[in-house]
C-alpha cells in the first residue's frame, strides 16, 4: 500500500479547491477549445483532469496509487467528466501512449525523477504544446491569520520521517524555473486566481489527515486526539466553528527553450 493510499478518499473533500474561474483561466491561456488533448501527471483523486475535462477533446489521468485512482474514477462519474485513466508512475508511462496538447502537473512534480522529465517531456508534449505546473494552498499572509498556528500543530503530530516531503514539495515549486529549465522548458507566464470560502475548524483540522507525514497510516490511532486538539487551537479565530480562508490557485505554463 502507497504512502498516500489512506488519504484518498479524504484529499478531494479537504484540501484547499480549486474554483472554476481558475480553470477557465488558464484553458483560455493555453487555447485549450475542446479538441485539444491533455495529460495529468500523478493525478491524485483527479482534481485537474476533471476540472479542465469540458475543456479538453482527449483527457487522460495517471497515478501509481489504485486507491486514489479509485476515487478519482468516482468523483469523475458523478460529474461527467470524460477521463481515462492509467495506474503507473508518470516515468513508466509506454511508448506508445501519444503526444499531448497540453502536460499538467499538481503536487506531484517532487515526487518524480527529475532526471526523467526531459525525456518524459519530450515525448509526452506535442510540437507547441505546454506542460502546466499547478497548486493550490491558503495564502500565507494576514488574511489567514490561523495559518501559522494551523501548521505548528500539523508539524507537532507528524510523523517526522516524513515530515521532509512536505518541505521537499516547497521547494520543488521555489525552484521550479530552473527544475522545468533542465528539462527543457523554460516558464513563459503564471495564472494566478485567488478566492474566499467559509471552512469549518472541523474540515481544516481533517485537513491534515491529507498530508502523507500526517496521514491515517501515519498517526495511526493518534488521530482522533490530533484532530482534537489542532481543531481546538482554530476554534480561537472562527466565529461559531467556522473559519475564513483565502486560497491561491496557480499554475505555471511552461513552453519549450528551443
Amino acid at each position: 500500500m502507497g504512502r498516500f493510499a489512506t488519504t484518498a478518499e479524504l484529499y478531494e473533500q479537504y484540501r484547499p479547491p480549486y474554483p472554476a474561474e481558475f480553470f477557465r483561466t488558464v484553458a483560455r491561456q493555453v487555447a485549450l477549445s475542446g479538441q485539444q488533448t491533455l495529460i495529468d501527471l500523478g493525478t491524485g483523486p483527479g482534481l485537474l483532469a476533471r476540472g479542465f475535462a469540458p475543456y479538453a477533446g482527449r483527457v487522460v489521468a495517471v497515478d501509481p496509487e489504485p486507491r486514489m485512482l479509485a476515487a478519482a474514477r468516482a468523483a469523475a462519474a458523478r460529474v461527467g467528466a470524460h477521463v481515462t485513466f492509467l495506474e503507473g508512475r508518470a516515468e513508466d508511462l509506454p511508448e506508445d501512449v501519444g503526444g499531448f496538447d497540453v502536460v499538467t502537473i499538481g503536487r506531484a512534480l517532487h515526487w518524480m525523477d527529475r532526471n526523467a522529465l526531459g525525456p518524459l517531456f519530450a515525448r509526452l508534449v506535442a510540437p507547441g504544446g505546454a506542460v502546466v505546473v499547478c497548486a493550490s494552498s491558503s495564502v500565507r499572509d494576514s488574511r489567514n491569520p490561523w495559518l501559522d498556528d494551523y501548521e505548528m500543530a500539523r508539524r507537532s503530530w507528524s510523523d517526522e520521517r516524513l515530515l521532509s516531503d512536505a518541505g521537499k514539495g516547497r521547494e520543488t515549486h521555489r525552484n521550479l524555473a530552473g527544475i522545468l529549465a533542465r528539462a527543457g522548458f523554460g516558464v513563459v507566464e503564471t495564472v494566478k486566481v485567488e478566492t474566499t470560502h467559509q471552512v469549518s475548524a472541523r474540515d481544516l483540522a481533517c485537513r491534515v489527515l491529507t498530508f502523507s507525514s500526517s496521514s491515517p497510516a501515519a498517526v495511526g490511532d493518534r488521530a482522533e486526539a490530533m484532530l482534537a486538539d489542532i481543531e481546538s487551537r482554530l476554534l480561537p479565530f472562527s466565529r461559531d466553528g467556522v473559519l475564513t480562508e483565502t486560497v491561491v490557485s496557480v499554475a505555471d505554463v511552461a513552453r519549450r527553450l528551443s
